[in-house]
């Protein structure tokens, strides 16, 4: 059956990985769309999950017999985009956490800015934000905000030999143990090869809003990617089976 493309609704949008601590978030409402929200949650998850253009992503619902056009799948992005990223559960912290820092160069609208992003032990984004510096003030703003977001300190603090990082932990957590080595930084550094796809794909972000919708959008990474303590096929697959109900569930799409 082939859906005709009148889907044209669109309201704005709250700001990408806004965190609503304990509120009891509304379901997600797809009134006034006449598609369903079978396929607009998909639709999303498609754009978010994988580095996909909206042109791919418009080719593979048409190979399904849905004709969409592109732009009302960047608008279904947009609206629904951070209400999802908000609405998986996250890790509980723990006080055996090992947080590893990174930063890399990112292009907005042709200019260059950092990404500052944190991963714990089992390569889980715990943070992440785009400055324009690589300075002192620009690590500790991001320390700040890994202790106020997580709510306790990690075990060990692993950076590569930045002398920024040391600074701002001096300031901020002088008793914490750090470790400065790159050889020990490799799992935060792989953490940015989803967002360098997505940059390749879009040949460079161009805003400032347009970079944060998919560097927020870790949580949905999170979601899906399986801890790395887990090793067989089975403990794989049975976390994703998992994964994929539960986001049927914040997405209030029937299992």
């Amino acid at each position: 059956m082939i859906l005709l493309d009148v889907d044209i609704t669109l309201t704005g949008w709250r700001r990408f990985g806004q965190y609503v601590g304990s509120m009891l978030l509304r379901p997600v409402s797809y009134k006034r769309h006449r598609f369903p929200p079978e396929i607009i949650a998909h639709a999303v998850w498609l754009y978010f999950r994988f580095p996909l253009s909206l042109r791919l992503v418009q080719e593979m619902l048409l190979e399904r017999g849905i004709l969409v056009s592109y732009e009302t799948v960047r608008r279904w992005a947009i609206k629904f985009g951070a209400d999802y990223a908000r609405r998986p559960k996250r890790k509980a912290p723990t006080r055996h956490d090992i947080w590893r820092l990174d930063e890399v160069v990112i292009s907005i609208n042709g200019e260059n800015h950092y990404l500052w992003r944190a991963v714990d032990q089992d390569g889980y984004v715990l943070g992440e934000i785009a400055q324009i510096q690589r300075n002192i003030k620009a690590a500790r703003r991001l320390l700040t905000g890994l202790l106020r977001k997580q709510g306790r300190p990690p075990k060990r603090i692993i950076s590569d030999k930045l002398g920024s990082y040391s600074a701002a932990r001096r300031k901020i957590r002088p008793k914490a143990e750090h470790r400065q080595h790159k050889g020990l930084n490799n799992r935060a550094e792989n953490s940015h090869v989803p967002v360098r796809k997505r940059e390749r794909m879009m040949q460079g972000f161009r805003s400032w809003s347009g970079s944060q919708r998919f560097v927020s959008f870790s949580a949905v990474r999170n979601h899906f990617v399986p801890p790395r303590s887990q090793h067989s096929a089975l403990s794989t697959h049975l976390h994703r089976l998992t994964a994929m109900a539960e986001w049927k569930t914040v997405t209030a799409v029937a299992a």
